[in-house]
């Protein structure tokens, strides 16, 4: 006997799980990587551009760190996320908890295992989304509901409603008002309401709100995520918080400490520096808001619709036709672009194009365009 449990003793979480998007677009990337003049790559969103000096200063300060750093994030590190959620999210008290995440994937992706969600109950989640909203249901064996709209949902057991404004992939902004009906509505059943607002800090047409802001100063059963990645070109040092409900972030939290969910040290006093500076990050739009004019202009003249967009890190567009038909025509000019079809099935005639690329290669995409 050697002691080794068989597979079919167990359940594969992998098994259950769809195909990882971008492992698919392999084929799609190596087509456009044969280009000639070489791939722009504006699939996936990663930033590009360098980490402002002030946050590298402040991990390197930071980097003789040899006992274990505090799950909830030091004083200092809460602190600067507290004023940041005050200027920026704009809640009407300060009754609101904070803590750290390891950047924003793993909170949502773990969040409904987290917070005790399993068999029996429902998640509902955008009809066209980040696709690790419906990994993390997925993953703990609850029921994925897609719905825009929340009368659609009919007599479901609602454990947790996900809404993201600034959209990904759409860039879509949601109003405050339609934020408080959701609001209400989860509340009247019960739920939770997690917001994804990791693209708040890019407004380009509009000017999307947190759902902190439309909650009255009381923030039970409401979370508000919130990323560095794009803001501050964190991508690299998983750097994230969720803020809102203070019991509800106590609970995530006595769960993260017996997990091991822990932010970094010298992460934690990186994220303090690019809290506390505005200077970098209204550099950074400015570059996106750029590049975002460029390849704008260079889409449309080549016959395609963009919808939404209003606001975040991509182009939503479409020209009517099956997204994977769309991605190799692309390709085929050396542009790489995430297929609709990753983000739900009513995203399948369209693509999602990033404004992550230098300025050399946002170029050079609208040449061959």
């Amino acid at each position: 006997m050697t002691g080794t449990v068989s597979a079919g003793a167990r359940r594969a979480l992998a098994a259950g799980l769809p195909d990882f998007p971008w492992d698919r677009l392999e084929p799609v990337k190596a087509k456009a990587a044969a280009h000639p003049d070489g791939l722009v790559d504006l699939s996936i969103g990663t930033p590009v551009d360098s980490v402002p000096d002030v946050i590298r200063a402040a991990l390197a300060q930071a980097s003789d760190a040899p006992g274990y750093p505090l799950t909830a994030g030091t004083p200092q590190l809460r602190g600067a996320i507290r004023d940041w959620v005050t200027r920026w999210c704009g809640p009407a008290s300060d009754a609101f908890g904070v803590l750290p995440t390891i950047g924003s994937k793993e909170l949502v992706a773990w969040l409904p295992t987290l917070l005790g969600l399993g068999p029996g109950d429902t998640v509902v989640i955008p009809q066209v989304c980040y696709p690790t909203y419906e990994v993390g249901v997925q993953l703990a064996g609850a029921t994925v509901v897609r719905a825009d709209s929340l009368t659609s949902v009919g007599p479901a057991r609602v454990r947790l409603v996900w809404i993201n404004s600034p959209g990904n992939p759409t860039g879509r902004v949601l109003p405050p008002a339609h934020l408080r009906k959701v609001v209400d509505w989860a509340r009247e059943r019960g739920a939770i309401v997690a917001s994804d607002e990791c693209y708040l800090p890019l407004p380009w047409e509009s000017e999307p709100v947190s759902i902190l802001s439309v909650c009255d100063g009381a923030f039970d059963n409401v979370l508000a995520v919130h990323s560095l990645s794009k803001r501050s070109n964190l991508a690299g040092y998983r750097a994230g918080f969720v803020a809102g409900d203070p019991a509800l972030v106590d609970e995530l939290l006595q769960v993260r400490k017996h997990g091991g969910m822990i932010v970094p040290a010298p992460v934690q006093a990186a994220m303090i520096a690019a809290l506390g500076d505005e200077v970098h990050v209204e550099q950074q739009r400015e570059r996106y808001r750029e590049r975002r004019v460029v390849l704008r202009a260079a889409f449309e003249r080549a016959g395609f619709t963009v919808e939404h967009s209003e606001a975040g890190l991509y182009l939503w567009l479409t020209r009517d036709e099956d997204s994977w038909v769309t991605a190799d025509w692309l390709a085929e000019r050396g542009i790489l672009a995430a297929p609709g079809a990753f983000y739900g099935p009513a995203g399948e005639r369209h693509v999602r194009v990033a404004l992550t690329a230098t300025d050399e290669r946002i170029a050079t995409a609208a040449a061959r365009l």
